[in-house]
């Protein structure tokens, strides 16, 4: 997945209590709904690994 501001990668950062993507070239972060439309097979499936995601 492609970040829209640099098209840098997304990656899935975890904290106790959230999950969001974030470019690991710009360092911005999005909500999981925010860019749900756009997942990819690689980070459906480890997002899948949660049963629940909470997102603020």
């Amino acid at each position: 997945m492609e970040c829209d501001k640099c098209k840098g990668k997304l990656e899935v950062a975890r904290s106790c209590w959230r999950i969001r993507m974030k470019c690991n070239k710009c360092g911005h972060e999005y909500q999981i709904h925010e860019v749900a439309h756009k997942l990819d097979e690689e980070t459906e499936e480890l997002l899948s690994r949660w049963n629940c995601i909470i997102y603020d």
